[in-house]
């Protein structure tokens, strides 16, 4: 049985959906900067519709993504680096966790209001179901990671250090300039959504590029771009 496409009922063509949808996520932009650079390309659509295909569409793109990058990462469960940052939601504070491995994948990004051990377990639960146990977990000194991996039996894989964790704070820049963008968030729900759904579009499109030649840049690149291209294809 042929698989409907999601695209179907749309009078926009699906390039159109997905370059829209790309620049939303991948670029710090508001939805207005979007729609003035489709209308610059001569595409008339409006901000609101720009919202409304990224949240039909983008969750869709994310989950597509995901499937492919877990089945060909296995190192993935070599080394994962945690960390968790604050972020405003309605002018309360909550907390955003992140795990990120040895390469810089975010492998999941979970939305609390507290940042307690039940949190912490919460959010390592969740990650280990989808990625399997990693060898090393690098975390800060916060006393919930400590907690909530021995009630796992996880304290021995446990590394902290005042800079072994660079790689999953510098894995937050991206999403702090695009939370700039975005004027903040109005819903925990809408939050843990976004976040979801921009990590794995970072995954595709980071290519590390000062580990490559301008050459293999220019492919990795280049190959980003056309498996973007072929989401919801088929």
């Amino acid at each position: 049985m042929t698989k409907r496409s999601p695209f179907k009922y749309f009078k926009t063509s699906p390039e159109i959906i997905r370059l829209a949808v790309m620049l939303y996520l991948r670029f710090p932009l508001s939805l207005r900067n979007v729609e003035d650079l489709l209308h610059e390309r001569g595409i008339e659509v409006s901000h609101e519709t720009v919202r409304f295909w990224w949240q039909r569409f983008g969750p869709m793109f994310a989950s597509e993504i995901r499937k492919r990058r877990i089945a060909g990462l296995k190192s993935s469960r070599w080394q994962w680096h945690l960390d968790e940052v604050f972020v405003k939601v309605n002018r309360e504070r909550h907390y955003l966790w992140r795990a990120v491995d040895h390469e810089g994948e975010v492998l999941e990004s979970f939305v609390t209001k507290m940042r307690d051990k039940k949190a912490a377990l919460k959010f390592l639960r969740k990650a280990m179901r989808k990625h399997g146990r990693p060898e090393v977990v690098v975390t800060d000194r916060l006393r919930s990671y400590g907690a909530a991996l021995k009630e796992i039996g996880g304290t021995a894989r446990q590394e902290t250090g005042r800079w072994l964790n660079n790689r999953a704070e510098n894995s937050h820049l991206p999403f702090r300039r695009r939370e700039r963008a975005m004027q903040r968030f109005r819903r925990m729900r809408s939050l843990q959504k976004f976040a979801a759904v921009h990590a794995s579009v970072y995954n595709l499109f980071n290519s590390e590029r000062r580990h490559y030649s301008r050459s293999n840049f220019k492919l990795n690149r280049a190959a980003a771009l056309a498996e973007w291209r072929q989401l919801l294809a088929g």
